[in-house]
């Protein structure tokens, strides 16, 4: 038995109980004129009391449950920050109308038991909505009252620096890996936040008929998996929701903007979408960049030759982090290590390129 149907029931005794008593009435104010009723009191019980029960039956669902069910999901589509911070401003503006209800109540009526009524409304209303919109500044004073005399302690950052925010994750730097790597690093300051659309498409791209993509959703699964493993990277997975939206990205910069939390992704264009927005991004490629070795013109270095290059002539190897060099005359030395010194440092769109020419090219 469903509990709309249970409600449904409820609604129904209650509304013919209210029925039976109408008609009661009704039936005796009729029997009081000087016309002859048609019905008897009894009658019109009767009848109103059928009615009753007909519109208790229909209307009961959208009296309880499904009011209910839409506050609920409401609820579930704030942050816990936001609800903190509406029960502290409910609060604040009950206390304020309870303060002027005893003046207020001493003015000639109506107004004297009209405004304190109205005083709850109004202050309750401007409570919730301006502790709402300053709720940041709100838990920045609230986080410095456990630091000694307002200041951050050595070694802990300023209430206005990164500590204690939330990231949001993107779909493709879950399935990229690196994210776990670095989150166990602690360059991550703050909690993870996975909100349950980016899950959905998650377990979307997992179930996929495509045998690759099916690989790269699993693979965010057990990454997602490592990261709630570790003690030290505190990850939550929200109900939170943006509604009116379909697209994953689009509701991620939203949520983003809501929350004032940086995504952190390696998808190039959510990366461009979410800067023309005003959102900060943190980009796992650049990172990547950032850390790779710096070296210069004229430096040497050894690489082992691997491939061949789009030039006629050219050998490609990799560095251990990744970086392509490209070397002239280096495919006469395929599958060889040699010493070989850099020319030219290109910085592309994928990445750090660099150029060099071997050394001694009689080296094996």
């Amino acid at each position: 038995m469903s509990l709309v149907f249970i409600f449904r029931l409820i609604g129904m005794i209650i509304f013919a109980i209210i029925g039976v008593y109408w008609g009661q009435s009704i039936g005796t104010i009729a029997h009081q004129g000087p016309n002859v009723a048609v019905l008897s009191v009894e009658q019109y019980a009767f009848v109103f009391g059928l009615v009753g029960a007909l519109a208790g039956f229909i209307l009961a669902p959208f009296l309880s449950v499904y009011p209910a069910k839409a506050l609920r999901s409401r609820l579930t589509h704030l942050s816990a920050q936001s609800l903190f911070s509406a029960l502290l401003g409910l609060i604040a503006g009950l206390v304020i109308a309870a303060l002027l209800a005893f003046p207020l109540s001493l003015l000639p009526p109506p107004f004297g038991s009209v405004l304190p009524f109205f005083g709850v409304i109004v202050f309750g209303y401007f409570g919730v909505a301006v502790f709402i919109m300053r709720q940041n500044d709100l838990f920045t004073v609230l986080s410095s009252f456990g630091r000694k005399d307002g200041a951050a302690s050595p070694g802990e950052s300023s209430p206005k620096g990164n500590e204690g925010r939330t990231i949001l994750l993107d779909t493709s730097v879950i399935i990229d890996g690196r994210i776990a790597d670095i989150a166990r690093t602690g360059f991550l300051p703050g909690s993870l936040l996975i909100p349950r659309f980016v899950l959905n498409e998650l377990q979307y791209i997992a179930d996929s008929p495509d045998n690759l993509r099916r690989q790269r959703g699993r693979r965010g699964m057990e990454v997602l998996s490592q990261l709630q493993k570790e003690p030290s990277i505190p990850v939550r997975v929200s109900d939170i929701d943006v509604e009116g939206v379909r697209d994953v990205d689009d509701k991620l910069v939203i949520l983003a903007r809501q929350l004032r939390s940086p995504i952190l992704t390696n998808d190039y264009n959510l990366n461009r979408i979410a800067e023309l927005q005003g959102v900060m991004i943190l980009n796992v490629n650049e990172l990547a960049n950032a850390v790779k070795s710096v070296l210069l013109p004229g430096e040497s270095l050894v690489i082992r030759v691997i491939q061949e290059g789009k030039e006629p002539g050219q050998g490609v190897g990799y560095m251990d982090d990744g970086t392509m060099v490209v070397i002239e005359s280096g495919r006469e030395f395929m599958n060889r290590e040699l010493q070989v010194t850099v020319t030219k440092v290109l910085q592309t769109a994928a990445g750090r390129m660099i150029f060099a020419r071997p050394e001694d090219n009689r080296q094996n």
